[in-house]
């Protein structure tokens, strides 16, 4: 048996998931008598995701190695015993057991996003009800990293099978309940059929819940708990109603023409007879009333308005809680604008029947701008207020609202233009593109489509970075100065920065991984400390972990796996995900890693993104406060959160080349929004940039996008890294990207560039530009050390650095089993390289530390991933680790370690499949001391 390590899982915290999980659930249709279920209700449940119950989707996203699952049939027969009918549940598991669940081969990105459905016939489901009253379907989705949903039968559309499950079922039972176990929203045209709407009793979007999301369903069907999540994103009749549709999932460039009428915006401002079910919309089991709203200037500041709402539950039986949101009517002005905005939201505690409570919510002045991209209104690159009436609306979702005076009046009157921020234009695009914007009104409240040009970058790159290079210090060699003196004040960063040579500082900019042996074993990278001479200077390694939905160890050891972000926000809770998040901060703390790469962040532009599931909503104000609330909690926790990915990655094909070609103003408001309240409020440290260009320059080296905005404008004082071997192409001139193009992220003031092979920084591995750069004047050595002052600055606030270890890295001891002998072991000597085979046994003559060196191979794309543990004699050596090479052979130094003498047998553990390893190298250092 091989070891598996155990990893540490943090007391407590899968149950306050499971917790969370039944909180985001969405409940959409409920007919009265149908849930929750009753004590002599007998319950059928059909659908094999019952048995094989999706507990998140794909890639780094939800790859958390966890100790135990329980999927639906378990959690139900846990609750309601007998009442769950046994014989057709065993129909299900023995149909699972030959038609086991396909993981596609568990190669990256090759899960299937749906399973093949048990086939039902009539008298299966007859004999069902005659002994049960009630039927619950279950349907489950998965999609995920690098491979997007799709418009077919099994993706974003049910199958045939699943069609005929649904009408098979519907003849017999009158009050089916459908669970939708999926990762974002489905087409939902089937709730319509006439031959399947009257028997359709009630439907919950469940989501992924993580491990225990069976057991949260199950306690919403039982009425345990009250559904209590709102939907974070429009469910229209067609997915050809969504306005990215026609211009999404091109392979060289997307151009986002639907400018800022995302999601509702889109749907209220012009066909709001296309949606089925609509933001913010969710039922309870009870009912609740919204009444008594007002809104005021605040007295003692008049840049925030303050409005109150009072929420009675006035159900008979079921307690509950209900959020009240609050949208802007904005006036139309040059700009023009959506009909509906969100503008602030909050959630009231579990009301009993007949208790009520008043909500106060806050909403700055600055919620009610828009940003001036063209300069129509005589302030180009502004945050403005138009003359004229906005309007405040508040209800239980977007289109079940009222209105809410403002000190007595119909709203607030601007009586003039008012400019609240002037900045510099920033990213935008160089392509020429028409935008929607709303023309003539057709209906109160509902305009006609009109299409504007959209404005283009006017400024000078080159300009502006040549003229803002930030002065160099000079390089004053070693002083002996460590970075614990930085941290005693006993002498400046600025100090501490000029002892770094051109060669310590281009290692800085380097992170390794994934699986680095010299931090937590199985994370995604370490950096810091990643040479020799940066180690002697007192620069720990700090570690980061995938995230977002828990920590992934690629080497098995276990984690928490959190319910997925998009259920979150359907909590509509910040205050519980920044509880959820403490937990987090906790058991990062507790496994030595400093940061979790998340949370994922993106707008919910389309549908069928593979990572939706990730992300939070379509509305960027909802995505930034649950992020706000992560990042506070994990910090809470003590840990650091990354923000990811800056900026639109909208879609998974293409997605290392694929173009963002997007409005200044659709960034500022819908894009980029959710990370500024994030940074401003969150107070966030830490950010990722994605794969992807925006307007024309990839997101790690775009200046605009990781100064201009994120450090000029919003005031970010952190670190930014790109996403793992991520491309960069010229800060200024833009053209073809490469990975090797660090001078360019550097400048872009990226600071890290994640990642090179283990062991590789010192070496430049990655063959990367940043000192022939700088040799060339084509990067200064100025910039350089702006990286390095971010980086080293960034430090100073993780755990790595506030434990006080004297940083190095440990070299683990194996000892042999002293009882085991193999006749054709191969004796080690200082230097050698053995061809890995299945049965390869190594002996060990003399004590010694040595360094392993592994040539490996994987068919697969760049951007895949594949891993394996090595063991000897069992026990864990290190993670073999690699991205896809397509076929290539690539070296590794793969870690150093102290083998006692003895007999070993070398042997593998396939984590995530893909990966080959041709040899392993063993080289024997020097001296102990050297280790």
């Amino acid at each position: 048996m091989h070891q598996r390590l155990p990893g540490k899982p943090l007391e407590g915290f899968a149950e306050f998931s499971m917790n969370v999980a039944a909180q985001g659930a969405v409940l959409l249709k409920n007919r009265p008598e149908t849930l929750p279920l009753e004590g002599l209700d007998r319950v059928a449940i059909f659908g094999r995701t019952q048995i094989n119950y999706y507990r998140s989707g794909t890639g780094s996203g939800g790859a958390v190695n966890v100790i135990a699952t329980c999927n639906l049939l378990e959690a139900m027969r846990e609750r309601c015993g007998a009442r769950v009918n046994g014989l057709l549940a065993q129909r299900y598991e023995q149909w699972v057991m030959t038609h086991p669940f396909d993981n596609g081969g568990g190669g990256w990105a090759q899960e299937p996003w749906h399973q093949q459905e048990m086939p039902l016939d009539d008298d299966v489901v007859a004999q069902a009800k005659r002994v049960s009253n009630k039927a619950v379907v279950v349907i489950g989705r998965t999609a995920g990293e690098d491979k997007d949903n799709a418009d077919v039968p099994g993706g974003y559309r049910l199958t045939e099978l699943e069609y005929a499950m649904l009408r098979t079922v519907c003849r017999y039972f009158s009050n089916v309940i459908v669970v939708l176990n999926v990762s974002s929203i489905m087409d939902m045209s089937w709730a319509e059929d006439p031959l399947l709407r009257p028997h359709l009793g009630a439907i919950l979007y469940a989501w992924h819940g993580g491990p225990d999301g069976g057991r949260a369903v199950a306690a919403l069907l039982c009425g345990e708990v009250t559904p209590s999540g709102k939907l974070t994103d429009t469910i229209a009749r067609s997915l050809d109603d969504y306005p990215s549709s026609a211009c999404w999932g091109n392979s060289e460039q997307n151009i986002y023409q639907e400018d800022i009428y995302v999601g509702y915006r889109y749907f209220e401002t012009f066909c709001p007879q296309q949606v089925l079910y609509p933001f913010g919309f969710g039922l309870s089991y009870t009912r609740f009333a919204i009444h008594s709203l007002h809104a005021e200037r605040m007295v003692d500041n008049p840049l925030f308005f303050q409005i109150t709402a009072k929420v009675d539950n006035v159900g008979e039986r079921f307690a509950g809680s209900e959020v009240v949101q609050i949208y802007l009517e904005a006036p139309q002005g040059a700009l023009g604008k959506p009909t509906r905005a969100l503008v602030a939201f909050a959630k009231t505690r579990i009301l009993q029947p007949g208790e009520s409570e008043t909500l106060t919510l806050t909403v700055p002045l600055e919620r009610l701008a828009s940003w001036d991209d063209s300069g129509v209104t005589g302030n180009p690159h502004c945050w403005v207020l138009e003359p004229g009436l906005y309007r405040f609306w508040g209800g239980n979702c977007v289109n079940q609202l009222q209105a809410v005076r403002v000190q007595g009046e119909e709203g607030y009157t601007q009586p003039l233009l008012r400019v609240l921020s002037c900045h510099e234009q920033a990213l935008a695009p160089t392509v020429s593109f028409s935008r929607l914007r709303p023309g003539k009104r057709a209906q109160p409240g509902v305009w006609q489509a009109e299409w504007e040009e959209v404005p283009r970058r006017k400024i000078s790159l080159r300009e502006r970075i040549h003229d803002r290079l930030p002065p160099a210090l000079a390089i004053t060699g070693d002083k002996g100065f460590k970075l614990v003196d930085v941290v005693d004040g006993r002498v400046s960063m600025e100090a501490f920065i000029a002892q770094l040579s051109a060669e310590e500082l281009a290692c800085l900019v380097r992170g390794e991984g994934m699986c680095s042996h010299k931090v937590t074993p199985g994370v995604a990278s370490a950096f810091g400390g990643t040479g020799d001479s940066l180690l002697e200077k007192g620069i720990p390694l700090a570690a980061t972990a995938d995230g977002p939905s828990g920590i992934r160890m690629d080497n098995g050891a276990h984690a928490t796996l959190m319910p997925s972000g998009t259920l979150l926000a359907s909590t509509w809770d910040p205050v519980l995900v920044e509880r959820l998040y403490v937990m987090e901060g906790k058991e990062l703390q507790q496994n030595q890693i400093d940061l979790l790469l998340g949370p994922g962040m993106n707008i919910h532009r389309h549908p069928l993104n593979g990572r939706n599931f990730e992300y939070f909503s379509e509305d960027p104000l909802l995505t930034g406060m649950m992020a706000a609330a992560m990042v506070r909690g994990i910090r809470s926790g003590g840990g650091i959160a990354t923000l990811k990915h800056f900026a639109c990655n909208s879609q998974e094909h293409a997605r290392a080349q694929a173009d963002a070609v997007v409005s200044a103003r659709a960034l500022r408001e819908i894009y980029l929004k959710g990370f500024e309240y994030a940074v401003k409020q969150g107070g966030a440290m830490a950010v990722m940039t994605a794969y992807n260009p925006v307007n024309g320059h990839w997101s790690a080296s775009n200046y605009c996008l990781n100064t201009t905005i994120l450090r000029d404008d919003w005031g970010f004082n952190g670190i930014v890294m790109t996403d793992w071997w991520a491309k960069m192409n010229d800060a200024i001139g833009g053209g073809e990207a490469t990975v090797n193009n660090t001078a360019a992220m550097i400048r872009a003031q990226n600071d890290l560039y994640m990642v090179i092979n283990n062991n590789g920084a010192e070496i430049n591995a990655g063959n990367d530009n940043t000192l022939s750069a700088l040799a060339e004047g084509l990067l200064t050595l100025g910039e350089l050390q702006r990286c390095a002052r971010n980086i080293l600055s960034f430090m100073l606030h993780t755990q790595v650095v506030k434990r006080g270890e004297v940083p190095k890295v440990n070299v683990p001891t194996m000892a042999a089993d002293a009882s085991l002998y193999i006749e054709d072991a191969i004796n080690i000597a200082p230097e050698s390289r053995l061809r890995y085979s299945d049965t390869l046994a190594i002996h060990i003559e003399r004590e010694g530390v040595y360094d392993l060196l592994v040539s490996v191979n994987s068919p697969a794309m760049p951007l895949a991933q594949t891993a394996t543990n090595l063991l000897f004699n069992g026990k864990f050596v290190a993670t073999v680790q690699t991205r896809g090479t397509m076929g290539k052979t690539v070296t590794q130094k793969l870690c150093r370690v102290q083998l006692l003498p003895g007999y070993y047998q070398v042997q593998t553990e396939e984590i995530k499949p893909g990966l080959a390893i041709d040899w392993l190298e063993f080289r024997r250092v020097a001296s102990p001391e050297s280790a």
